[in-house]
């Protein structure tokens, strides 16, 4: 807790564990080998593709859609969102203003990587939590006009960077009065538009939504043709993903941010920054361009790469980015994963504590068990890259003449392949550097309370300008 009513709390500016003992060479190698192996497989084995969202899937018991369909059930699970809402509402604004307060762990934590896990696991659950959306039924459901189609996910794009923005580049990410003005903004937004153009700008516009739906099709469950709910191989789920304007920025900030947060972490920039940012607006606008940079990149070499294939007319080629985009969905989860899995489980625990007034010991299952949380950690960034590069290379199969598949599908999956590998450098760096040695197990539980308590590089930096500024 700072004097300035400040917690140091972040998801993607949490950062990784640096202490797990597994060499950084081996992890690496070991990557490198998974996805030249699953390149070798794919190129010259792979010659059909064997993957579609019209697949049915395995239907469930029709009492189980009919469970999850019932009027009841949607009112009870919304209501309860919705009170939920309430709840971290008022204990956001009359709750404790210390580090005690569980505001930015629900912020960063439940609602950012809980909400992967929970559409990973059950598909798009937001839709039925949403106090949105709650809101916007309980008053009528009624709409003044309909949703631009040409808007497509770009309100969404924008409010996820806005997110990102905040724990990665803004001045003070662990801020209460931050994060309360950020959400207060994203209630105006998201009820105004729902307001405006009726449940579909929540399905279109509203961040949390977007996000929730992308993930989701990573999901076993889903719905087959007839609406039933049935359970499939989620291969067969990812090229279902809506194919719409701005699709590939949600994406890119996604998989941009992930990497910005593994860049920022590393100490050549944090000296970068404080030798040549001269006062903390300097250092929020490197940081800013930085963040923007990354996501561009992202973005720009996935555009590119697909607008490069030859063999389909102009038209095919202007929507094979979003055609392809599906296969950077594996990835985006496998990130997130890798990142936060511990915050998930051990800063989850204590932010569910904090929130029900509970006095109770935080369970570090993970972190005292640092050899198996760091081979999980690189197995999701190995297994989200390799599952990526499969899912293009079967939607190329797809998409392209078979007079150009094999060499179009090779070079994606070359080019995917290396562009993974690359990014996957500073996440498994981050994973796997360092050995912590035999009191790694008392060190790795005060570094975690260190962390949830307060106290990171970022602010330490302000400080030194803030000095440097008074002197």
């Amino acid at each position: 807790m700072n004097a300035d009513g400040s917690v140091s709390v972040v998801a993607h500016g949490l950062g990784g564990s640096a202490d797990l003992p597994i060499p950084f060479t081996y992890a690496l190698i070991g990557a490198a080998w998974a996805l030249t192996f699953t390149f070798a497989v794919v190129a010259l084995a792979w010659r059909k593709p064997r993957f579609g969202s019209e697949k049915p899937g395995r239907e469930l018991p029709p009492w189980v859609t009919a469970a999850v369909d019932a009027p009841a059930t949607r009112w009870v699970v919304g209501i309860a969102g919705l009170a939920l809402a309430v709840w971290v509402g008022l204990v956001a604004f009359f709750g404790p203003q210390n580090a005690e307060s569980p505001l930015p762990g629900v912020f960063y934590v439940l609602m950012w990587v809980g909400l992967v896990a929970l559409s990973v696991l059950f598909g798009p659950v937001w839709r039925a939590l949403s106090p949105v959306r709650t809101v916007h039924r309980l008053l009528g459901g009624k709409s003044l006009r309909d949703y631009p189609a040409a808007l497509g996910y770009w309100p969404a794009a924008f409010g996820l960077f806005a997110f990102v923005w905040l724990e990665l580049a803004s001045p003070d990410p662990g801020s209460l009065a931050a994060i309360r003005i950020w959400l207060l903004i994203y209630l105006i937004v998201t009820l105004a538009g729902a307001f405006v153009c009726g449940a579909r700008w929540c399905a279109r516009a509203d961040p949390f939504e977007v996000y929730g739906i992308v993930v989701s099709r990573l999901s076993a469950l889903r719905r087959n043709r007839n609406g039933r709910i049935a359970i499939g191989n989620p291969f067969d789920h990812l090229p279902s993903l809506p194919i719409r304007p701005g699709i590939v920025a949600v994406l890119s900030v996604l998989l941009g941010s992930t990497a910005f947060d593994s860049f920022s972490a590393r100490p050549q920039w944090r000296t970068f920054i404080d030798e040549t940012a001269g006062s903390v607006t300097a250092a929020t606008l490197i940081n800013t361009a930085a963040l923007f940079v990354f996501a561009g990149v992202v973005a720009a070499t996935f555009w590119l790469a697909a607008r490069a294939t030859g063999g389909v007319d102009r038209e095919q080629r202007r929507l094979l980015p979003g055609q392809m985009a599906h296969s950077l969905i594996p990835i985006v989860v496998g990130y997130v994963f890798a990142h936060y899995l511990t915050y998930l489980v051990e800063r989850g625990q204590q932010t569910v504590y904090l929130l029900l007034g509970v006095d109770a010991d935080v369970n570090y299952i993970l972190s005292l068990h640092p050899s198996l949380l760091a081979t999980v950690k690189v197995g999701f960034v190995v297994v989200g890259h390799v599952a990526g590069v499969i899912a293009a290379h079967d939607r190329a199969l797809h998409l392209l003449p078979k007079t150009h598949q094999l060499t179009r599908s090779a070079r994606d999956d070359a080019g995917d392949g290396g562009l993974h590998l690359h990014r996957a450098v500073p996440v498994v760096r981050r994973v796997s550097s360092g050995y912590a040695g035999a009191d790694h197990h008392r060190r790795s539980e005060r570094l975690l309370r260190r962390r949830f308590a307060g106290g990171d590089a970022r602010r330490r930096s302000r400080q030194r300008h803030q000095r440097a500024a008074g002197r």
